[in-house]
């Protein structure tokens, strides 16, 4: 398939962050030419007065959770797991998928090109993302088997599901093992036997309440990160999400190691985990920072446009200092920084670059005026997912609702 989108305020997210107004060529996949291209394609957009840039990238989430929107509302913590472990008892592929679709159709609906998963029941959540043309980056939720509502060990689960799918072109398969009050020392350091065995990444939720971390350092002397630490379990592969409840210790530990990080902000505050992310110290100590929604249940939504607003907004408030974060900063998190931390030819629009690639409404009153010097400070602070009109993935429209 060959795509030609012309005239285009194109926000390449290049090195040099050009912001150009012309053509870009896809074909094969693949970004061929930017600028202005004369070709013929079989597919011709125009993209006049609308803006052309690099796939939104949501690192982390429960997709096949989507169908359970609204089911945990406005109660406590404590009683927001209590509901979802019993709702996950109780469900089996056929739901997961289902949620899975109704997921990725509304990612795809609001810019998402790729995303990273953590769920049980992968293989679902797989034959959902392969029909629907996104990128998926697809974690085998591990747990001590003791605890698990999977059928079967859930570390052989994960290693079969990777065995499974680690060939597919949008598929890429990886272990996630869910948190430290689920994962003994021995189920964790064996999820990372896993990964190395097949060099897949990891994912995991570290540090997300105060009480996850105050009732670890109780039982093992030893806070989340520093823990982690001490087993070996900290490396490379890793993208640790959440990261609330940090000092600067475990800040120094996580760069030592290169952890990249899945910051989640406003499934944080609806949870009412305290706090916030202490964004500027890991800036500060060289950490890889990403964006994610988390789940459909937590956020309630998947529109990455949100979740780039609102982690812009929660630090300038925070740091009672508007500047801490920019528009550029924030669109870098959930473009190339997220590209980075996935080891994918993504997060940009140039020349050799993976067609992941989508088009928004500049025409809409939200996004009015369009000049060149504000047009990323549009994208962060004042579109949404629905000003979306195309969605690109590797090449293939998957979303349009262009007449």
């Amino acid at each position: 398939m060959s795509i030609l989108i012309k005239n285009g305020w194109i926000v390449t997210q290049n090195n040099k962050r050009e912001i150009l107004q012309g053509d870009v060529y896809i074909e094969d996949h693949v970004i061929t030419e930017v600028g202005n291209v004369n070709v013929e394609a079989e597919y011709v957009i125009d993209a006049r007065d609308k803006i052309v840039m690099p796939g939104l990238i949501n690192t982390h989430t429960h997709v096949g959770m989507t169908d359970l929107r609204g089911v945990a509302d406005d109660v406590s913590l404590d009683e927001f797991l209590q509901r979802m472990w019993r709702e996950e008892a109780r469900r089996g592929k056929k739901e997961i998928y289902e949620g899975a679709k109704l997921g990725i159709k509304e990612m795809l609906r609001t810019g998402t090109t790729t995303f990273m998963d953590m769920y049980s029941d992968e293989d679902a959540t797989a034959k959902a993302s392969q029909e629907l043309g996104i990128r998926a980056f697809l974690g085998w939720g591990v747990v001590d088997e003791e605890l698990t509502t999977q059928e079967g060990n859930p570390l052989e689960n994960a290693e079969k599901f990777i065995i499974e799918h680690r060939k597919e072109e949008l598929i890429t398969p990886l272990i996630a093992p869910h948190a430290v009050y689920t994962c003994s020392e021995e189920t964790l350091l064996k999820a990372k036997e896993i990964a190395e065995k097949y060099d897949t990444l990891m994912t995991m939720h570290i540090s997300e309440t105060r009480r996850e971390v105050y009732e670890h350092r109780k039982k093992y002397g030893l806070r989340p990160v520093e823990w982690l630490n001490k087993i070996g379990f900290l490396n490379d592969r890793l993208l640790a999400v959440h990261l609330v409840w940090l000092t600067l210790h475990e800040i120094k530990l996580l760069s030592a190691h290169e952890v990249k990080v899945s910051h989640n902000p406003t499934s944080n505050m609806k949870l009412g985990n305290g706090g916030s992310m202490p964004l500027l110290e890991m800036l500060q100590n060289g950490l890889l920072i990403t964006l994610g929604t988390d789940s459909a249940v937590s956020n309630n939504n998947l529109d990455m446009f949100e979740v780039m607003k609102i982690a812009a907004l929660l630090h300038k408030n925070e740091r009672w200092d508007a500047s801490v974060t920019t528009a550029q900063m924030i669109l870098d998190f959930a473009t190339v920084n997220a590209a980075k931390a996935l080891n994918i030819n993504a997060g940009s629009i140039e020349e050799g670059k993976l067609g992941d690639v989508i088009i928004v409404n500049a025409r809409e009153p939200n996004a009015r005026p369009l000049r060149k010097d504000t047009v990323v400070s549009n994208i962060v602070y004042s579109l949404n997912g629905l000003n979306v009109e195309t969605t690109i993935v590797n090449g293939n429209i998957v979303y349009s609702n262009m007449p």
